[in-house]
């Protein structure tokens, strides 16, 4: 299979899909971190693609999409935009109009998002550190 039926079958098999650098739940560009946060955000479920892993990846979905940046998000097999024509449409609630529109689900809970705010280590740090500066005192109270 060469990257171009990679990249159609990708597009054309998922409602929602996202080129991006680094994956959904760790990107590696501040640009597709953005994309992220906003379709975590807006809670429609997506697929990311790495195009870190293959340069041809890389290479193929910018000739694919006549688009010379990433990340690239399409949406039920169109090409929607980069980063800064999602954050405007976004903010203008265009986006969420297109999901609408092309009739994919959105509004539920972040895919991701809840994950990487709600894991175990993230609301316990400020109790953990009190707990650990009064045990710290103590130590010192019981040394004089």
């Amino acid at each position: 299979m060469s990257i171009e039926q990679f990249i159609d079958n990708e597009v054309k098999s998922n409602d929602v899909v996202l080129f991006m650098k680094g994956t959904p739940q760790f990107p590696q560009c501040g640009f597709s971190g953005q994309v992220v946060q906003i379709l975590d955000h807006v809670g429609v479920g997506y697929k990311g693609l790495n195009v870190l892993e293959s340069a041809d990846l890389r290479n193929g979905i910018k000739t694919y999409s006549n688009w010379p940046t990433i990340p690239q998000l399409y949406v039920k097999g169109e090409f929607v935009g980069g980063c800064d024509i999602i954050r405007e449409m976004f903010q203008a609630g265009e986006l969420q109009q297109l999901l609408a529109d092309k009739g994919v689900t959105h509004g539920a809970p972040a895919r991701f998002g809840a994950t990487r705010r709600h894991h175990r280590g993230y609301h316990d740090a400020p109790r953990r550190r009190h707990r650990q500066r009064r045990e710290w005192f103590a130590a010192r109270r019981r040394r004089r």
